[in-house]
């Protein structure tokens, strides 16, 4: 017996991460792609940009009314930041049963949004029907200091090094591959979003500083972490492994993780856990794709989870 589809839609398709997400609505067996909105590619075939999608669907150019006349079952905004509250205000109105997942920081802070980060905030869901998903920096950042909050003794700081992909496709300096050749751009030292965003969700001031690197996909973040009380390494690692158990894209390892062999993954690894003599300094590394389990592979652990299915429904584990 085949199982009743819900239709989803995503409204700016045309960036990276809705391609990935394409490609996963692509092999659910629950979903079904409605429209994909974008300025940019109205009128062209899906299947001519987006490898692994087949078919006969065409970008469309939809305005938040437009968006909402859809009916779907699930929307997913992959919008700059800004952009997304005419859309939720339009689907609010039209059908506000609607299942929306904004990718965008917009509502990150917004108390009447669940703040979609499974492995952290799982149950703190209450079938919420709208979802921010948290962004690709603060997923590494947050996930490297969770298991070590009790510990610590001053705000950990975290230095951040991305491929360009997470700059977006409007041409800027931060994806210009030709500007970034044998180069490292640092930007937003203070104050970047991301570093408020995992200040918020962790309760605790976080420091971090983001780089640009000439590679396309991935992003590592290396966190150091001072703590108020000698620990061994052992017990920092169990530590680790004990709030991970279970958890499918998540991987403890001993070593420090490589940022090339995370691309095209859709798990975190963290490792490294290196400790001084003193026991009381730990420094911790991450990796992520941050086009993946940094935004369309989170975006999909959500929605699985929204609409009834399997939190990893769709999402390769190997």
């Amino acid at each position: 017996m085949s199982i009743a589809k819900q239709r989803i839609g995503i409204v700016g398709a045309r960036g990276h991460t809705g391609a990935e997400l394409i490609r996963l609505v692509a092999s659910h067996p629950a979903l079904e792609l409605a429209f994909v909105s974008s300025r940019e590619l109205d009128g062209q075939r899906v299947a001519d940009h987006v490898d692994g999608f087949s078919g006969e669907l065409r970008y469309v150019n939809l305005d938040p009314a437009a968006v909402a006349a859809q009916g779907a079952d699930v929307v997913v905004l992959a919008l700059p930041n800004g952009k997304a509250a005419p859309y939720v205000e339009a689907i609010d109105q039209a059908k506000p049963e609607t299942l929306i997942v904004d990718l965008s920081a917009d509502y990150r802070f917004d108390e009447r949004w669940y703040y979609g980060l499974p492995e952290l905030t799982r149950q703190r869901w209450r079938g919420e029907k709208r979802i921010s998903n948290p962004g690709c920096y603060a997923t590494a950042i947050q996930l490297s200091i969770a298991p070590l909050k009790d510990l610590l003794a001053a705000p950990p700081v975290s230095f951040g090094v991305s491929g360009y992909s997470g700059a977006g496709t409007t041409p800027s300096d931060r994806n210009d591959p030709e500007k970034l050749r044998d180069n490292l751009m640092p930007y937003s030292l203070t104050g970047h979003m991301h570093e408020k965003e995992a200040s918020r969700h962790l309760g605790l001031p976080v420091e971090f500083m983001p780089h640009v690197a000439p590679h396309f996909r991935g992003l590592t973040v290396t966190t150091n972490l001072y703590l108020a009380r000698p620990v061994k390494r052992d017990d920092i690692v169990a530590r680790f492994q004990g709030a991970y158990a279970g958890e499918k894209l998540v991987r403890v390892l001993d070593e420090a993780p490589w940022v090339s062999q995370i691309a095209n993954k859709h798990h975190v690894e963290i490792g490294g856990f290196a400790v001084s003599t003193d026991g009381k300094r730990v420094v911790v590394v991450a990796t992520l794709d941050n086009l993946l389990k940094g935004a369309a592979t989170q975006a999909m652990q959500n929605i699985n989870r929204a609409i009834g299915m399997d939190e990893y429904t769709a999402i390769p584990l190997t």
